[in-house]
């Protein structure tokens, strides 16, 4: 017989409040938008603010939360700021919510039409 050791309650809070705190940070869609233009790759600033349409104000509001959170990473190069992901869990999350959201076989049922 194969047993299964139960996760250390201890254990499991602290993951469960780390998760906690990436997917609310991840929560805000604009943080989220980000996100996923930084899954392609580094971009400048004013490259994410013209391909987001965020304005630069609320745009910086965004990636100052995110680096904040260590998501993403910054690096200056003359007068521009170029971001790129630091936490390959982004990437993984990312994949994942393109997959289950945004590929053409996923479900178009609006998730909170479907919630009891």
């Amino acid at each position: 017989m194969t047993e299964t050791l139960a996760p250390d309650a201890a254990d499991m809070k602290a993951k469960v409040g780390e998760a906690s705190a990436f997917l609310k940070t991840l929560s805000n869609p604009d943080r989220l938008l980000v996100a996923c233009a930084l899954a392609h790759g580094e971009r400048p600033v004013r490259e994410l603010e013209d391909l987001l349409g965020i304005r630069q104000p609320g745009l910086s509001q965004q990636l100052a939360g995110l680096r904040e959170a260590g998501l993403i990473v910054g690096r200056k190069e003359g007068k521009q700021v170029f971001y790129r992901l630091a936490d390959p869990r982004v990437e993984t999350f990312i994949t994942t919510m393109h997959a289950l959201f945004c590929a053409p076989d996923a479900p178009t049922a609006n998730v909170r039409e479907s919630l009891p």
